[in-house]
Formats: C-alpha cells, structure tokens, sequence
C-alpha cells in the first residue's frame, strides 16, 4: 500500500482547476461525438461510449482532449472521465482543466475519484430531486495536495491499478464473447425438442409458477428473515439475490397451493421480465416461493436430462428468441405456462450434454475467475485512493 503522503498544502479548487464553459449549439460545433453523463460509467476514467452530435439540441460544453468532464448533477453517481478526443458534452457537466502549476494533469482525475473529494461535492450540491452542484461553490472549496513530485509518484501508481483493472475487463469480455459463441453453436447444431415433450418423457416434472389467486402474499406479508419470494427482478447473471429480495413467514408460505422451488430447480422468468435464468444452488431453506412472474424447472430422470443443460440452453440466442416472438403476443411481456410447453429447447443424449457442459462450465470459471480478481482489484483501488489523500 502507498505511504501516505506528507507536507500537504491547502488549495482552492479554482487554484487546481478552471472551469471551461465554451458553449456551443451541437449543428456549429464542428465535432461528431456528443457525451451525455449516461455515457459516463461510475468510478471508471474512461469514455467507452458517446452519441452523435446530430442527435441532440439545445445549447452544449465543448471539451478537448485531456479535459476532465464532471457529473455536477446527481454527484453520488460518481462520474468523472477523462476525454481523449474533442467533443461536446451535456450542461449537466463540467468541463474541467487542471493547473498544472499546482497539480498535475494526470493525478487531479484520481483525486476526484476519492471519497475525499465526492463527499465533499455531494455536501455542497443543492437540490432535493436532483441534486447539482454548481461551480462559485466548488470553486472556494479548499483541499489538502502533496506536492507536484509526491502526486507524480501517485498517479504512476494508480495509473498502474487502472491499467490492470481495465486488462481484466477485457479478459472478462473476451471471455463472455467467447462464451457466448460457444453456446450459440452448441444451441444451433443440437436437435431440438418440445418443453412438453420432455414432460411426456419423463425427463422433467411439468413446470410450474407461483400463481397464488387470492392468496398471493401482499406487501405487509413480508418480514425480515423467511422464505424467499423470487420476483423476476431477482434473477441476475444465473444466480438468485437473495440478499435483496422479499421473503415470507414460513407458516404463510407453507399455505400457499403452488411455487415451491427447490435446491437444483431452474428458474426461468416468464412475466414483465422475460428471459431471465438462475439456477437454485446452497440454498438455506427448506424451499424457495417464487411469484406468478417465474417458473421453475426440476429434473425429474438424471439418467436423461442434466438440470445444467437447461440451465445454458435456455440463455442460448435461439431459446431466447422464441421468448421474445411468444412474449410479444400479449401487452405486456408474458409467456404463460401453457406457451412455454410449446417452445423447443436443443436436446441430446446424456453423454453429448456431458461434453458439451464440460466446455460451458470450464469457460463460465474462467469469467467468474476473471470477474473476482476485478472485484479484488476494485477494492484495491478505492482504498488505495482514499489512503493516498488522506480519507
């Protein structure tokens, strides 16, 4: 970890920064690329993505290259980048161009990443719904900087951390695309057959929801340690957040006529959030309530069917495309239990699932592996910036 730093001197932020405020309407601009504060990810530098000047009205900030743009407006979202092109941005940005008599250009970014400095900002925005923070205001706050050779010394240093965390996000997207391609063409080249006659077979109990009529739980239902209810907004990246979702007493859950989800079941939502899949794993309760928004999915021969096999069938391109095409049949997304008997889902003999599931699994680990070392890495990082001003 980096020693903290000594001698530190007080400034202004109007001594670190100016304010550049050329505006511009987007059709005299004379630049293509127009950067809205959605274009700006939390706590990232960089500036991955932007919209064309011609989408866009109304009076702009014009930016260069080396320029820092600052999301004044709802500052706890944390955005701050860096451009590396000239472009135009939205006005509930600042545009910002450090002093390099007192502080150097590439380490003023990472200060502003610093909890030192958000906090700050947040405790001078104004505004309830949409709090902005406004340049008089931050322009007399005043801050505690090493000097030019410490802060050279830091920003080689966080630098190196953010060049090792982008490195990993592109391993981890380079994996994903791998893994996408990989189970395009397995969905693609493999025969497929109806979910209801994998019911008929024996293969898998018929599929059910939580549709609970009258007795569906209601919000005072819920307490603070129970059953999981599983809303389809539970559903992310394969996994169930339990952390977050609702849950139930145990002795009204136990009344309830169907949803009872079990340990290896598969879940698929089918209402407002269509395509959504999780597998139920080291659950901690006897059962899982899911609502009339998800289905489960249980194995009911080994012998025949893998419970993974759906579980990665049923993210593949061509499985998800029959969501969609039957979800858009009702006004609102819905692809009810009867529907879903009717959709075809890639199926092979036990061995064939086998092979293929060794390739799916062994790339899934190497996208959570890369994806833990980020979340390291991540952790890392804010610590090292708060230490390194003093938080």
């Amino acid at each position: 970890m980096l020693e903290r730093p000594s001698k530190l001197v007080s400034y202004r932020f109007d001594q670190l920064a100016d304010q550049i405020n050329k505006r511009v309407m987007p059709d005299e601009a004379d630049v293509e690329r127009y950067v809205g504060l959605e274009h700006l990810d939390p706590d990232s530098l960089r500036i991955r993505r932007w919209g064309d000047t011609s989408e866009v009205e109304s009076t702009k900030l014009l930016f260069q290259p080396g320029d820092i743009i600052f999301g004044k407006r709802r500052v706890y979202q944390r955005k701050v980048a860096v451009a590396d092109f000239e472009g135009i941005c939205s006005a509930h940005a600042m545009v910002l161009r450090a002093k390099p008599e007192n502080v150097l250009p590439e380490f003023l970014p990472f200060f502003m990443q610093s909890d030192l400095f958000m906090e700050r900002a947040l405790s001078i925005s104004v505004g309830s719904l949409s709090p902005t923070i406004n340049w008089k205001a931050l322009a007399k706050e005043e801050f505690r900087l090493p000097p030019i050779q410490e802060q050279a010394r830091l920003a080689e240093a966080h630098i190196a951390a953010r060049d090792a965390a982008e490195a990993l996000d592109e391993l981890s997207q380079s994996a994903r695309k791998a893994f996408s391609s990989l189970l395009k063409t397995i969905a693609e080249t493999t025969p497929s057959t109806k979910i209801g006659s994998l019911v008929d077979q024996g293969a898998i109990e018929p599929p059910q929801d939580g549709n609970h009529g009258e007795k569906h739980p209601k919000a005072k239902d819920y307490v603070e340690t129970g059953i999981p209810f599983v809303m389809a907004s539970d559903l992310h990246n394969g996994r169930v957040d339990f952390e977050h979702c609702k849950k139930l007493d145990k002795a009204l859950s136990d009344t309830l006529r169907i949803g009872f989800a079990k340990q290896g079941d598969v879940l698929l939502s089918h209402k407002g959030t269509v395509g959504e899949v999780a597998k139920l794993e080291a659950i901690d309760t006897e059962y899982v309530m899911l609502t009339p928004q998800v289905t489960y999915y249980r194995t009911k021969d080994t012998n025949t069917l893998d419970a993974d096999w759906l579980f990665f069938m049923f993210q593949s391109p061509t499985f998800q495309m029959q969501l969609v095409r039957h979800g858009r049949q009702s006004t609102r997304a819905f692809v009810g239990i009867t529907a879903q008997r009717e959709l075809e889902v890639p199926f092979c003999d036990l061995d064939e699932q086998r092979a293929q599931l060794t390739k799916l699994r062994n790339m899934e680990q190497a996208i959570s592996a890369a994806e833990q070392r980020r979340a390291i890495l991540a952790k890392f990082q804010k610590k090292m910036l708060n230490e390194s001003f003093g938080a």
